[in-house]
């Protein structure tokens, strides 16, 4: 990371960098420091982040309407907020349209493993999930649902133009404007230390091209839901129920921010375990 400090502004760009972050911001004063996905700041450090899970949700409504088996599939990096929390709102979209589909989640315990994502979409299409959706940084899941004539759902960039038209869409990150206001801040001293969690509003986070193979009925659906929260809606907002049926969030209340930001349990809907 100090070979890098000649610039006046670095952008560290995973988690796992939080710390190691921290420690320079406060040795370099002078630097700007923006960590994503973080919660350590300073005053010459920012966090940023993305509300993706507003994008899975999306993606939810797809994969519950063209499920036919109402099992989906969903390979899993760790155990942590922010993947908890996009599974859980990938299945409150699934559920919205077809309550009687489950999400079964795999964990792998790495971020990138293109064998472990194969074999972890692999068991979950031999437990006769027909949807494969992801939080990892290949498209092995993807490939390996494709070549049992199954669909998926994408995750980071729009993994139809890698795989094809069996990836129904991909909830997919999209920096560009808020690393270009951020660099604009810092060129003309207006740069202060922030917490940044945008979503699709912000257009951090968006849903790709939808696939040719999802019906234009299920797309109105999908365009219905986009423009709700666009409008301010919140896809964490009750009745919610964790799941083992118990109600978490009464009708009209939304889950805090801070409880997403730490959420370490699984909506109704969801086969598997966080711990």
């Amino acid at each position: 990371m100090k070979t890098f400090l000649k610039a006046r502004m670095l952008i560290t760009t995973s988690f796992g960098y939080m710390d190691y972050t921290l420690n320079v911001a406060k040795e370099f004063p002078k630097v700007i420091f923006e960590h994503c996905s973080g919660y350590k700041t300073n005053p010459n450090m920012a966090t940023y982040f993305g509300r993706i899970e507003e994008a899975r949700y999306l993606t939810g409504i797809i994969a519950g309407r063209m499920t036919k088996t109402n099992i989906i599939g969903y390979v899993a990096a760790f155990p942590i907020p922010e993947v908890v929390r996009g599974i859980n709102g990938f299945t409150l979209g699934v559920r919205s349209v077809n309550p009687k589909a489950q999400v079964k989640v795999v964990w792998t315990n790495t971020w990138y493993d293109p064998v472990k994502e194969r074999e972890a979409a692999v068991a979950l299409l031999d437990s006769n999930a027909d949807i494969i959706a992801q939080h990892q940084d290949t498209t092995e899941p993807q490939k390996a649902a494709q070549e049992r004539g199954k669909f998926s759902i994408g995750y980071n960039s729009d993994m139809g133009k890698f795989v094809g038209d069996s990836v129904l869409a991909s909830a997919v990150w999209e920096w560009s404007t808020y690393y270009i206001n951020t660099v604009q801040q810092a060129l003309n001293g207006t740069w202060k230390s922030h917490e940044f969690w945008g979503g699709l509003k912000d257009g951090v986070a968006k849903i790709s091209s939808i696939s040719a193979k999802v019906p234009d009925s299920v797309k109105k659906e999908v365009d219905v839901a986009h423009k709700k929260i666009l409008g301010g809606w919140s896809i964490f907002t009750g009745p919610i129920k964790d799941q083992n049926g118990k109600i978490v969030y009464e009708t009209g209340k939304v889950v805090p921010d801070g409880a997403q930001l730490g959420m370490d349990w699984f909506v109704e809907g969801v086969a598997g375990r966080v711990k």
